[in-house]
């Protein structure tokens, strides 16, 4: 006698995979699809696809987005705890403007210099760390506070000039040497911050407690997890990653200039919220923040190319930041 309830075996349509829409492919893919389409556009172009689709073009492409790249990547450990930081800007220029003034007006030595702008950008974020975390003070404000405290001190030491004599030629290596596949130094570093980020966010415990205090920072205080010990963290390696970008931006010149890092503030927030809204829709995380660093010299390459000046790509980055503020948030609603 058969047995009525018995499960019928699972067929071919069971075995399935869930079907991907092409809603869901856009919104998780959208972004670099967008990303490829401008290559092949400006690789074509008339005007600009003869020198745009060369290697010479590509390696500038990949030198040129190095200091964005360092930024981006620092600033994507605190978007992940879900703060802000409004100083990595001028952080960068102090970062940068310190090495050069200690070799250039005291004699420092290049490696010295270099340990000391990496250490005073710490102690912005350090700074920033301790009234954030401790103090429970809002990110914005108190950031957008230390921005202008921090270009005054770069004003002090600068005294707001362009300094270029007395940098150490060994200082100007990271930027202008080209040590393997004629790539600058610089983008090596980056591709290798970029690995190390990647590793601490996606492959470490430290990593998963920062997702878990960006998701919901009181579940994450009860489980037990040293919520302000992380986002004091976060700030110190923003601070240290910007000071960081702001030495590679002077190697590359052999120069510091008043202000330098104020250019990066908004590309560096483009590229994180253009990165998350790819490959994991609504969550900052490195692989995105990557291509959006790309997305954006891309642009900024193309349109210099076709003869458009600054103003249309400041117009072009800007609503670029925008638009990936507002994918942003659908990709976090469909979650």
């Amino acid at each position: 006698m058969t047995d009525s309830t018995q499960t019928a075996p699972a067929g071919p349509a069971a075995a399935r995979r869930p079907h991907l829409s092409i809603a869901d492919f856009f919104g998780k893919y959208g972004v670099f699809v967008v990303f490829l389409g401008l290559i092949v556009f400006f690789s074509v172009h008339p005007t600009s696809g003869e020198a745009f689709r060369t290697w010479e073009n590509a390696k500038t492409i990949f030198g040129l987005s190095a200091p964005l790249a360092v930024m981006a990547l620092s600033l994507t450990i605190v978007l992940v705890m879900r703060d802000f930081d409004l100083s990595i800007g001028a952080t960068m220029g102090l970062g940068g403007a310190f090495a050069i003034t200690l070799m250039s007006k005291h004699g420092v030595g290049w490696g010295l210099a270099i340990a000391l702008g990496l250490l005073i950008g710490a102690a912005v974020g350090a700074f920033n760390g301790t009234l954030i975390s401790y103090l429970r003070a809002p990110s914005f404000v108190i950031t957008l506070a230390v921005t202008t405290v921090v270009y005054g001190v770069e004003f002090a030491i600068t005294g707001q000039k362009t300094i270029f004599e007395g940098v150490a030629p060994a200082y100007t290596w990271l930027g202008q040497n080209r040590p393997l596949l004629d790539i600058a130094a610089q983008a090596w570093v980056a591709l290798a911050l970029a690995i190390l980020v990647w590793l601490l966010l996606d492959h470490t415990e430290v990593g998963r407690y920062m997702y878990a205090l960006g998701g919901n920072p009181e579940a994450a205080r009860l489980a037990g997890i040293r919520t302000r010990e992380l986002k004091f963290l976060g700030f110190v390696i923003v601070g240290l990653g910007a000071a960081f970008a702001g030495i590679i931006l002077t190697s590359q010149a052999g120069a510091s200039s008043p202000t330098q890092g104020v250019a990066y503030l908004l590309p560096a927030y483009a590229a994180a919220f253009l990165g998350s809204t790819m490959f994991r829709p609504g969550e900052f995380n490195v692989p995105g923040t990557v291509v959006g660093v790309l997305f954006l010299q891309v642009i900024q390459t193309g349109l210099n190319m076709l003869g458009l000046n600054t103003s249309v790509v400041n117009i072009v980055q800007g609503s670029i930041l925008i638009g990936a503020v507002l994918a942003s948030l659908v990709g976090s609603r469909r979650r």
